[in-house]
């Protein structure tokens, strides 16, 4: 099995035009998606396309219409022209618990056939239901830098003439990514998340489940409550302009 658990922390540092900062405990899983019916019949606990204390669904990803991940994936890298054939594919986001799942952020990690990281989906969601896939070729060796325009509403605190810049360790014992948002080349809001390794059993399933009970409840909870302290602060409230559902951009 290549598929692990990460335990870690979410942190986001906002700078202007009010400080605010927060952080909390969360859990991901890393998927190989090949192994997920494997996961399914091995794990306790965990359950693939069906409800269970923890579970993965296909459709709160890639086309979120339950078809196939590993197709959604190829078919991107083709049309991208990455290569596409004999790759494995892996998964970092929050599982489902009780049935629910908010995923701020999700990443496609895709590796050839040696091994070496050759491509990364970055897949975010807002509030609104609506989802927007940045796609990067890889090329570098273990600590990985993006950056790109920003090109989807996420805080309704943040316009959007703004530059994402990416930091991403390649996953080991350890995950880091990092997030850097800019405005007319001021840094405005960072964000991360890091986490140990541990193997993807029923026992450390169970651990993590408990170190973090109903913790994508936790998430969308707050969310919203530090979106209200934001408000309380005096920041205005930023008009969503465009309604999109599933957006993809190649960004090199």
């Amino acid at each position: 099995m290549t598929s692990y658990i990460y335990n870690g922390t979410v942190i986001h540092k906002r700078f202007r035009p009010k400080r605010h900062f927060f952080k909390y405990k969360v859990f991901s899983l890393f998927i190989d998606l090949s192994e997920l019916n494997s996961l399914s019949k091995n794990i306790s606990f965990f359950s693939y396309n069906s409800f269970n204390l923890i579970s993965f669904f296909d459709k709160d990803h890639g086309d979120r219409n339950g078809s196939s991940l590993i197709d959604w994936v190829k078919k991107n890298l083709k049309e991208n022209k990455i290569n596409f054939e004999n790759i494995k594919i892996k998964l970092l986001c929050y599982p489902r618990i009780l049935g629910y799942v908010f995923n701020p952020l999700s990443v496609f990690y895709i590796y050839d056939k040696n091994d070496k990281l050759i491509s990364i989906f970055y897949e975010v969601k807002n509030t609104f239901g609506e989802q927007h896939t940045y796609i990067f070729k890889v090329e570098g060796d273990n600590f990985l830098q993006h950056n790109c325009s920003k090109k989807f509403h996420v805080s309704p605190f943040i316009e959007m003439n703004c530059n994402y810049f990416f930091k991403i360790l390649k996953p080991a014992d350890k995950i880091s990514i990092i997030i850097d948002q800019y405005q007319l080349d001021e840094k405005i809001l960072y964000a991360s998340q890091d986490g140990k390794r541990v193997d993807f059993t029923s026992r450390e399933l169970i651990k993590s489940y408990l170190k973090h009970p109903l913790m994508t409840f936790k998430i969308i909870s707050a969310i919203h409550f530090e979106a209200f302290k934001l408000w309380i602060k005096g920041l205005r409230f930023i008009k969503k302009r465009l309604k999109i559902r599933n957006n993809i951009t190649f960004e090199n």
